[in-house]
């Protein structure tokens, strides 16, 4: 097939139409930058469209994921006008409740530690849960309520940021290979239908996928995809106002297991379906529904609102969430690939990180100082050190 020339004057190319993608060019394109985004799907086809569009920082304990999500919530407060209520962006607050005094005592200190980092939280006794949640479970110990905590409508909120970014957005492209010069530098892409995009950079915003991209031009990032579903249930009047879950949730959340977890996660939505999660296991890219991941999740969101038990469900679904050893997403540019950037590995906390990312992936294609310190999202921290040199026979190295 004859290679076919679409562009040589785009400035960046970001491979991925995602959430985080979406976010990447916005960010861009403010800056200056001409951008192009391909993706072999449709917008929000991978992650993005499989998730619950959680904007959350009640989940995270203080550090570099912390620090990400704090700006991102600032951000995303900035992005409502942008999105419009088309993206279902709403303040609700979350609100993380314990069932015991033990599991209480942990939010206390969790919730203190965060504080300290800038997460607004204020405890609710057991005895006031019904004030902000009438249909939760009688008996429940209390609950910490966030108000920083927020939801948009995952798909919606990246197909309106890719309109807004102005953006060229090519979709049924699939990368197939990077280009590279004579030093090892980015000079652009083929697509699997033999066309050839020039560029200086590449973004790898290929979320579960963003292993393999990286593998095509030589480098490793050791993305693995983590399965979760996602119960839907009929439309129902707002039974639900906050998004919910159980204090397990955070450290399962953290959990370096493949096995099957699960742990409540209730939320309802504007357009009045209940979501109902968590589910997460490392069964590489098996999309087959499984019985007993989605029997634990029904089981776990009726302990939580027994109102929910005739309540039908519409569908399910399954996403894959890209997984890093460390639990934290690779950000910024590869030394290794000059021209390489790498924007992925949020597991299940993309939607929510996506503005922060984007506007830090920006700074560093511009050249401009980060956002924040991302010395810790440095893609290249996987690398394994080459082993010494053996020397010449007899001697000692």
């Amino acid at each position: 097939m004859p290679t076919r020339h679409l562009s040589a004057a785009t400035d960046v190319i970001i491979v991925g139409a995602g959430m985080i993608g979406a976010a990447c060019a916005y960010y861009a394109v403010r800056a200056g930058l001409s951008v192009t985004v391909l993706d072999r799907g449709p917008v929000a086809g991978g992650t993005t469209g499989a998730g619950e569009g959680n904007l959350l920082v009640s989940d995270k304990e203080p550090g570099p994921e912390l620090d990400l999500a704090l700006l991102s919530n600032r951000l995303w407060r900035e992005l409502s006008p942008v999105l419009r209520t088309e993206a279902e962006f709403e303040s609700k607050g979350g609100l993380v409740v314990a069932s015991d005094e033990d599991r209480l005592d942990a939010l206390r200190r969790f919730a203190k530690a965060q504080a300290a980092a800038g997460v607004e939280a204020c405890e609710i006794p057991g005895d006031r849960l019904h004030d902000l949640e009438p249909h939760l479970a009688p008996g429940l110990a209390g609950a910490f309520h966030y108000p920083q905590d927020a939801q948009v409508q995952p798909a919606l909120a990246a197909s309106r940021l890719l309109r807004a970014s102005g953006a060229t957005v090519r979709l049924g492209a699939e990368v197939t290979s990077v280009l590279t010069g004579s030093d090892g530098s980015v000079r652009g892409v083929r697509t699997a239908e033999g066309a050839t995009l020039h560029a200086p950079h590449v973004v790898n915003a290929a979320g579960s996928w963003g292993g393999a991209l990286a593998r095509l031009v030589g480098t490793e990032l050791p993305v693995l995809p983590r399965r979760g579903f996602v119960l839907v249930t009929e439309p129902l009047p707002r039974v639900v106002r906050h998004k919910v879950y159980a204090a397990d949730y955070v450290a399962d959340v953290a959990s370096d297991s493949a096995a099957l977890q699960t742990s409540p996660v209730v939320e309802g939505t504007p357009a009045g379906p209940v979501l109902i999660g968590a589910s997460r296991e490392r069964v590489g890219f098996d999309r087959t529904l499984s019985t007993a991941a989605l029997g634990r999740l029904a089981e776990g969101a009726t302990r939580l609102f027994p109102v929910l038990a005739d309540v039908r469900v519409m569908r399910a679904y399954a996403g894959f969430r890209p997984y890093l050893p460390d639990h934290l997403p690779a950000i910024g540019p590869d030394p290794r690939v000059p021209g390489l950037l790498h924007a992925c590995g949020h597991e299940g906390a993309g939607i929510g990180l996506a503005p922060a990312t984007g506007l830090a992936v920006s700074r560093f294609l511009t050249g401009s100082a980060p956002p924040l310190d991302v010395h810790p999202f440095r893609p290249e921290r996987f690398a394994v050190p080459e082993p010494p040199s053996a020397g010449p026979p007899g001697e000692t190295p």
